[in-house]
């Protein structure tokens, strides 16, 4: 697509003329470097399991780290919604972190302000950001939720569908309305089969990271693990 060509070079140039860029997650990363030569770059890890990481040359840029308060429980869905709604592009904001009971965002400092002053709803729960020291995720080691399900083939339809406890028809239609990402790409067919440690999201549902065939069962049917992010 235009725009994705546009976004890479676009963050290229960055590097090249504002000595950094955006956040970028691992897609992106793969496709910026490809562009660049190795000793043009350095990958800044926000935290030490960041997914989304900023190339710099010689200095790091500034960025926030924001906590997301709220009176009620957040939906991390709900959260990556609320900032999209904003009308920014992805690579404004880095990861949005769950770390002892409170959700936290990190955030490009030249947006800091518009970030802050319009994000004030997530769902339906008024929610105030707070800065806290940029450091504050350093020992953080990501979470998931672990699952099996038994399903006829490790296409990507069959594991949505198991997922959401939904029909092949209803997986299918939403591949089709652009709502499932393998590995940062939108897909447009079923027909994928997922390998081990892709990483796919389902629009309101939530993000996983597919970890493989445990066993067959005795109707040739598989037993499959995937982690949620939590």
């Amino acid at each position: 697509m235009k725009s994705d060509i546009y976004k890479i070079n676009n963050m290229v140039e960055k590097i090249k003329v504002e000595k950094h860029t955006y956040f970028l997650d691992r897609k992106d990363l793969k496709e910026v470097t490809s562009k660049l030569k190795s000793n043009e770059y350095n990958i800044y890890y926000p935290y030490p399991d960041g997914e989304k990481v900023i190339l710099y040359t010689k200095k790091i840029p500034k960025i926030k780290l924001y906590r997301i308060i709220a009176t009620e429980k957040l939906r991390h869905q709900d959260v990556l919604g609320s900032l999209f709604s904003l009308n920014i592009d992805s690579s404004c904001f880095g990861d949005v972190v769950f770390y002892e009971d409170s959700y936290y965002v990190f955030i490009i400092d030249e947006l800091e302000k518009y970030i802050k002053n319009n994000l004030n709803m997530i769902g339906k729960n008024k929610v105030s950001l707070e800065e806290v020291n940029i450091d504050a995720l350093k020992n953080y080691k990501r979470n998931y939720e672990k699952h099996e399900i038994i399903i006829s083939s490790i296409r990507i339809d069959n594991v949505v569908a198991a997922i959401i406890n939904s029909s092949r028809s209803k997986a299918l239609e939403k591949i089709k309305n652009k709502e499932v990402i393998v590995n940062y790409d939108i897909i447009s067919k079923g027909s994928y089969l997922l390998k081990e440690n892709d990483v796919f999201s389902i629009r309101k549902y939530g993000k996983y990271k597919f970890v493989g065939i445990i066993k067959n069962t005795k109707k040739d049917n598989y037993v499959v693990r995937y982690l949620k992010y939590v």
